[in-house]
């Protein structure tokens, strides 16, 4: 017992999450979507062919 006042607060924190109006930035969303983001962290130079070499290792490992 004794969770009406935590299953109220969740219940009031949902209501203004779902009815809340946060400003939204357009401009940025545009160029997310459209790939127009030269950010560091869109292009890390990770590519999944460089770490073949250790997944095979891997592979043989756990067998």
């Amino acid at each position: 017992m004794g969770r009406g006042r935590a299953k109220a607060k969740q219940a009031k924190v949902a209501r203004e999450l779902k009815y809340s109006s946060p400003a939204t930035d357009f401009e940025a969303l545009q160029r997310e979507l459209s790939g127009g983001s030269t950010s560091v962290n869109d292009h890390n130079g990770y590519h999944d062919d460089q770490d073949d070499d250790y997944d095979d290792g891997f592979a043989r490992m756990s067998r």
